[in-house]
């Protein structure tokens, strides 16, 4: 882990209360396993990585038992910010894994539900918009969505919810990319969007990959070399559309 997160970088906003929080217990030398359960309650509880038994699914491990095994590291520190913070959505993805692997067992590939569980919960994101922004969006007009609408961006919001990628911004980079749920969510509260995103959460939708994909350096004040615009005009960053 860093020896210091910027929690006054805009990604970590949802995050800074509670990742503070641990912060100061792990710098009195916790576990961070102990830290995490020093929290606010949660569906799980956080045990060391050992207590899963070899063989076992993780997920059908956390879904049965209600454990999270845990390392000391960045990674398993924002899944656990995760689980305390957005835990009804949490615990809905938990359990549409382990109903997946009892119905299909663990084989070479996941399927198309285990599959956009795990993207999303590694990497997933909320975004509250203007409806000009979520057209630009999902067109991947990149020069329209962050140049032409740039001043509707005030009126927008972005919750990271994807632990792997908490951890990356950790370090942010230009290629970040969020995989954003596809459909308008009221990011008023954080509570109001984990009931939103547990609401969500069914097979069917999850089937579909209802995602898109959001360079979050884009995003105005996200990374101030964006004010320049020849920023957008990296084409491995900024990808069109395939027709």
């Amino acid at each position: 882990m860093p020896d210091r997160l910027d929690w006054q970088a805009p990604w970590y906003a949802a995050w800074r209360e509670p990742g503070r929080a641990v912060e100061q217990l792990l710098a009195g030398s916790a576990l961070l396993q102990d830290a995490l359960n020093a929290g606010a309650p949660a569906p799980v509880r956080f045990v060391p990585q050992d207590a899963l038994p070899e063989g076992t699914p993780y997920e059908q491990f956390i879904f049965e038992r209600r454990q999270c095994p845990t390392r000391d590291n960045l990674h398993d520190f924002f899944n656990g910010l995760v689980w305390h913070r957005m835990p009804r959505a949490k615990a809905r993805l938990n359990e549409l894994q382990a109903s997946e692997i009892a119905a299909h067992g663990i084989g070479d590939r996941r399927g198309p539900v285990r599959d956009a569980i795990t993207l999303f919960d590694e990497n997933g994101a909320l975004l509250e918009a203007p409806q000009p922004l979520w057209y630009a969006l999902i067109e991947r007009d990149w020069n329209r969505l962050f140049i032409e609408l740039r001043p509707q961006w005030q009126h927008a919001r972005v919750l990271v919810f994807g632990h792997a990628l908490l951890e990356k911004l950790a370090a942010p980079r230009k290629d970040l990319t969020a995989h954003v749920w596809c459909e308008p969510c009221a990011l008023d509260s954080v509570e109001a969007a984990d009931a939103w995103l547990a609401g969500r959460c069914t097979p069917e939708r999850l089937a579909g990959k209802p995602f898109t994909p959001l360079p979050l350096s884009g995003i105005p004040g996200w990374d101030a070399a964006n004010q320049n615009f020849s920023f957008y005009e990296d084409s491995v960053v900024f990808r069109p559309r395939r027709r």
